[in-house]
C-alpha cells in the first residue's frame, strides 16, 4: 500500500471541505485508522514545523476551541511541554463539549500534567501563537467571544501558526466570515483546500505546509478534485523545443486592437508581451495618432493606424487570432473595432475595455477567452466587486455559463475554466508587486500569443497565467514595491526557455 509522503512540495490537487472530511471518514472507518492516532499524527506536523520555523521559540500559547482542530492543539501543547517548552494552554468555548477525539487528547493533556486555562486574552509575552480554534466547517460568521479571541490574536505581535486553516476563513471560497486570524504560516491536513490559494486565503494563511497524514494514496481516487493548482513549474512541460527548421510562420501572427487616442501604453505592453512569448508576427491596429510612435524601440512589431470608419479586413485575414481591449475606449472608435473583431471568425482574447462593451451587450461564443478582474468580472454579471470576492469560484461558473468559452478571472489566485469536464485551474504562482496598471496587458499579450501559436484556448489560458506569474515573481526578487508592469517583459524569455537547456537561471 503507497503511502503519500510528508513533503514541504505542495500537492496539485485542491478540494472542498467536504471533500476533506470525506478522506478522513474513509481512512477511519474503511481503512481501521483511529482517529486518535490521525489527531496524534497531526499534532506531532504541527510540533515539527514549529521546531524547524521557529526554533528559538520558548514560550508558546496554544488556543484550542472545542472541536477536533481544538484535539490537535491539545496534541501539540503536550509534545511541546514534553520538550521542554514553556506552553500557556486557552481553551475558548465550553470545555463540557468537547467530545470523542478531541476530548481524549484533552485528558492525556492533563494526564501529563498540562493545565487549561480559560481565555480571558493573551499574554503579553509569548514567542508563538498556535491557532487550534475552528476549523474546516465553519458556515457562518465569527461573533462574539470567538471573533474577540480572533481580533486578539491579530493584534499581537508575535507570529501565528495555523492549524489545519486559519479560524474564521471560509476553506471553500476563500471569504473572511466576519474575522479571521492572520496566520504566518497553515499546515493544512489530508488535503489542500481549494478557499486556501484565492480571495482573501493568501492574505491569512501565510507560508502554506502541507501533510496528507500518511493515508493510503488508494483513499484519494475516491472524490474527483474540485480544483486543481498550476504553476509554472509544472505548466512549462507542456512546451516543447522548437524545430531547428522552423520559421516565423510555423509560431502564428497575432492582431492586437486597441490603443485609442491618449491611449498607447496598454496595447503596446500587451503587443510587447506577445512578441516576447514567441508569436511569429505581432500586429497591431491602432488609432492613427499613436501608430507612428507605437514601435519605437520596439521595431519589430508592425503598427497599422486605423480609423473609426476604415475596415480592419486586410488586418484580420492575415491573423491566427485576436486580442481586442487595451486602451480600447467605449467611444465611437473602440466600438467600431469591437464589432470587427467579433465578426472576424479568428479566435479571440477579450479584455479591459472591450470586456465593458460586452458587459453592455453580453453575448455566448466558444471561441473566445476573457479575462475580467473581479471589477470587471462584476460589470459582466451585474453584481457588486465584493460579490464577486465572496465566492471567486461561483463566480467563474456564472461567467462561463453566461458567455461560454474560456474564462480567466483574474486577482490573488486567478481561476481558469474552459467549461470541460476538467475542474478549474487555480494559479498559486504571483506577488503584490504585480498589482500595478499594464500588468493585465502583458497577461493578454502572453495568452494571445500562444493562441496564436495553436495552443488550443484553455491550454493557451493556463500556460499564459502560469508565466505572467512566475515572471512576476522572478521581477520581484528585487522587491515588490515600485515594480512596473514592464518589469516583466524580460523574465519571459529565460522562463520560456528554461526547460530545453538555452538559458541557465
Amino acid at each position: 500500500m503507497r503511502v503519500l509522503p510528508y513533503t514541504e512540495s505542495l500537492p496539485y490537487a485542491l478540494y472542498r471541505a467536504d471533500q476533506v472530511r470525506a478522506f478522513d471518514r474513509i481512512a477511519i472507518e474503511e481503512y481501521e485508522i483511529p482517529g486518535a492516532d490521525l489527531m496524534q499524527r497531526a499534532g506531532s506536523r504541527i510540533f515539527q514545523l514549529l521546531q524547524a520555523s521557529w526554533p528559538a521559540a520558548r514560550h508558546i500559547t496554544v488556543i484550542c476551541g472545542t472541536g477536533n482542530n481544538g484535539g490537535d492543539g491539545f496534541v501539540v501543547a503536550r509534545l511541546a511541554r514534553q520538550a521542554g517548552l514553556e506552553v500557556l494552554l486557552l481553551q475558548l468555548g465550553d470545555s463540557a463539549r468537547i467530545r470523542g477525539d478531541a476530548l481524549t487528547m484533552a485528558q492525556k493533556w492533563e494526564e501529563a500534567g498540562g493545565e487549561t486555562a480559560p481565555f480571558p486574552g493573551l499574554p503579553r509575552k509569548t514567542d508563538l501563537i498556535i491557532d487550534a480554534l475552528l476549523g474546516t466547517g465553519l458556515e457562518r460568521d465569527v461573533t462574539g467571544a470567538w471573533a474577540e479571541a480572533i481580533e486578539s490574536i491579530n493584534r499581537h505581535q508575535a507570529p501565528v501558526l495555523a492549524v489545519d486553516i486559519p479560524s474564521g476563513l471560509n476553506s471553500d471560497t476563500g471569504q473572511v466570515m466576519g474575522i479571521a486570524v492572520r496566520a504566518d504560516a497553515t499546515l493544512s491536513f489530508i488535503g489542500l483546500k481549494q478557499g486556501m490559494f484565492t480571495g482573501a486565503g493568501p492574505d491569512y494563511c501565510g507560508r502554506i505546509h502541507f501533510d496528507a497524514l500518511e493515508l493510503p494514496a488508494r483513499i484519494y481516487s475516491r472524490q474527483i478534485l474540485s480544483a486543481r493548482r498550476i504553476d509554472w513549474k509544472k505548466q512549462s512541460q507542456l512546451l516543447a523545443p522548437r524545430r531547428r527548421t522552423a520559421h516565423k510562420g510555423d509560431f502564428g501572427h497575432l492582431l492586437l486592437i486597441g490603443g485609442d487616442r491618449g491611449f498607447s501604453g496598454a496595447i503596446r505592453l500587451a503587443a510587447e508581451a506577445a512578441a516576447r512569448t514567441g508569436t511569429g508576427l505581432v500586429s497591431v491596429a491602432t488609432h492613427p495618432d499613436n501608430a507612428p510612435l507605437l514601435n519605437i524601440g520596439r521595431p519589430e512589431l508592425m503598427c497599422h493606424a486605423v480609423a473609426k470608419d476604415e475596415s480592419l479586413a486586410p488586418l484580420i485575414e492575415r491573423a491566427d487570432a485576436i486580442a481586442i481591449g487595451p486602451g480600447l475606449g467605449r467611444g465611437e472608435w473602440g466600438r467600431s473595432l469591437y464589432q470587427q473583431a467579433l465578426a472576424s471568425g479568428l479566435p479571440l482574447v477579450v479584455d479591459a475595455d472591450a470586456l465593458n462593451l460586452l458587459a453592455q451587450a453580453p453575448i455566448k461564443r466558444s471561441d473566445w477567452i476573457l479575462t475580467p478582474h473581479p471589477g470587471e468580472a462584476g460589470r459582466l454579471l451585474g453584481e457588486k466587486t465584493s460579490q464577486i470576492q465572496a465566492n471567486r469560484f461561483e463566480a467563474l461558473k456564472s461567467l462561463q455559463e453566461r458567455f461560454g468559452g474560456t474564462q480567466v478571472l483574474k486577482g490573488a489566485g486567478t481561476l481558469i475554466t474552459d467549461g470541460s469536464s476538467r475542474p478549474p485551474a487555480l494559479c498559486s504562482d504571483g506577488n503584490p508587486g504585480m498589482a500595478t496598471g499594464g500588468s493585465g496587458d502583458i497577461l493578454t499579450g502572453i495568452i494571445a500569443a500562444l493562441l496564436a501559436q495553436g495552443f488550443e484556448p484553455g491550454l493557451a489560458a493556463e500556460l499564459g497565467v502560469a508565466l505572467h506569474a512566475a515572471a512576476g515573481d522572478r521581477a520581484a526578487v528585487q522587491g515588490e514595491r515600485g515594480m512596473l508592469a514592464g518589469d516583466l517583459l524580460p523574465e519571459l524569455r529565460p522562463l520560456l526557455n528554461l526547460e530545453f537547456g538555452t538559458y541557465e537561471a
